[in-house]
């Protein structure tokens, strides 16, 4: 297992390396965002890659992924999800160790070429059917996976124990481990301290924003050209020319996206309106004031999230948070939408006042420095992987995990348009300088190298 001090004196020997990617899922989140970015990158780079996963929906995934930039082979689909809306893990287990066994006989019978390297990540599982091959694994750990799952009963946390000891057992047989932050690290470390005895300390490669997306390369400064992106905003009655704030993140209840419609509820509430009991009373104790401004200036928010329908939790969290609206009186300041494409992405980023980002303890994060690229200004809670990402005061806000502080900096933003442009620009060299693709992609590259020392 290599350690960081490893890394540091890695051999650039130019080796090209025939690398596969085992995933889960390759549909549209954080970790297929980095394992897309991993694989276009060492492609770039001469290296042959190859993407194996159990699920690959053409009308739902990254374009580098259905451009031809690598080949994806889709094995394990016809197994089910979930057995009678249960089974998640086991399910989400048999679909990967289905393609990770299609990639031992892919090699075997030379369907593609012998394989220097596996990443992983996610379902540790897949190893001992891996180290069939002769090839080096790396494991990628956006999180424990023992951490994210629920125990809200003994039958619940019986089920999770043998899975539980599959994920530490199986982990420990990668040949190097990174992970996605410092606070992961961490995590991991004591989450896994039979790992951490054997001196088995993962190093941090930070995931990667793209410089020239549309968005990015419009410097913020509102003009990204896209013309898919400007129809689809049209069409949906979205004014660009107005000024917005803007979250991305999938519907689920652990983004805590309430925060960001409590805050803007606290901005925009006036003495008649008294809101729910969870959101005025938080921001009566904390000392937040609303904004004295007339509808027409009122502070609007996007909430951009990935909805799939797939996914019952996404379809339900979505009405919670359109009936929360309603009762904090924004309703009308609140649009919503579902599994935007990247065109209006790009505008959304290109026109909003700044982003809000509101998981606490996120593991990493990627839509900060998606907002920093494009020269936005973030507001994020003060946990997890945006403490590293995110500059306090200078690219943006770091908050505790309430109403009144996030309103507090959302209405210092909001006031002084020239300050949010000013953090924004920070954010942007920020970003070129620490968490560019060529960054991930050189330092990716040189673990790989290392681990052929």
């Amino acid at each position: 297992m290599q350690s960081e001090q490893d890394l540091a004196s890695a051999p650039t020997n130019g080796k090209k390396l025939r690398v596969v990617f085992c995933h889960p899922d390759l549909g549209i989140g954080g970790a297929e965002r980095l394992i897309v970015d991993a694989a276009a990158e060492l492609a770039s780079r001469g290296h042959a890659v190859h993407i194996f996963t159990a699920h690959h929906d053409p009308t739902r995934c990254f374009p580098e992924t259905i451009d031809g930039t690598f080949p994806v082979h889709v094995h394990g689909s016809f197994l089910p999800r979930h057995i009678a809306g249960r089974l998640h893990a086991v399910c989400a287990y048999l679909r990967c160790l289905w393609a990770a066994l299609c990639i031992v006989i892919s090699v075997w019978l030379r369907w593609i070429p012998a394989v220097d390297a596996i990443i992983t990540d996610q379902v540790s599982a897949v190893h001992p059917i891996l180290r069939l091959l002769p090839a080096k694994i790396l494991f990628y750990c956006h999180f424990p996976d023992l951490l994210l799952a629920q125990r809200d009963s003994w039958l619940r946390s019986l089920y999770r124990t043998p899975i539980d000891w599959v994920e530490q057992v199986t982990t420990g047989m990668a040949d190097s481990i990174v992970v996605n932050s410092r606070f992961t690290a961490a995590t991991f470390a004591s989450t896994f301290p039979s790992l951490a005895q054997l001196g088995i300390r993962p190093a941090v490669l930070y995931p990667a924003v793209a410089l020239d997306s549309p968005a990015a390369a419009a410097g913020g400064a509102g003009e990204s050209t896209s013309g898919a992106g400007l129809q689809e905003a049209q069409k949906l009655g979205i004014d660009l020319s107005s000024r917005f704030f803007l979250s991305i993140n999938r519907y689920e209840r652990k983004k805590e996206i309430t925060l960001a419609i409590f805050a803007l509820g606290l901005l925009t509430r006036s003495s008649g309106q008294a809101g729910t009991a969870a959101g005025s009373q938080q921001g009566t104790q904390d000392g937040a004031a609303a904004l004295a401004l007339s509808k027409a200036q009122r502070p609007q928010l996007i909430v951009a999230g990935g909805c799939d329908a797939r996914v019952r939790e996404n379809v339900e969290y979505l009405q919670e948070l359109k009936r929360l609206a309603e009762e904090e009186g924004v309703a009308s300041d609140v649009l919503f939408l579902t599994s935007i494409s990247d065109a209006l992405k790009a505008q959304l980023l290109s026109h909003c006042t700044a982003v809000v980002y509101t998981p606490p303890n996120e593991h990493f994060g990627i839509v900060p420095l998606e907002a920093m690229a494009a020269s936005k200004p973030v507001v994020a809670c003060n946990s997890g992987g945006p403490t590293e990402s995110i500059l306090d005061g200078k690219t943006g806000f770091l908050c505790a995990p309430k109403p009144a502080a996030f309103a507090t900096a959302l209405a210092t933003l909001w006031a002084d348009p020239s300050r949010a442009a000013s953090m924004g620009q920070v954010a942007r060299m920020h970003v070129e300088e620490k968490f560019s693709r060529k960054v991930f992609g050189d330092r990716l590259q040189e673990i790989l190298w290392t681990m052929w020392s």
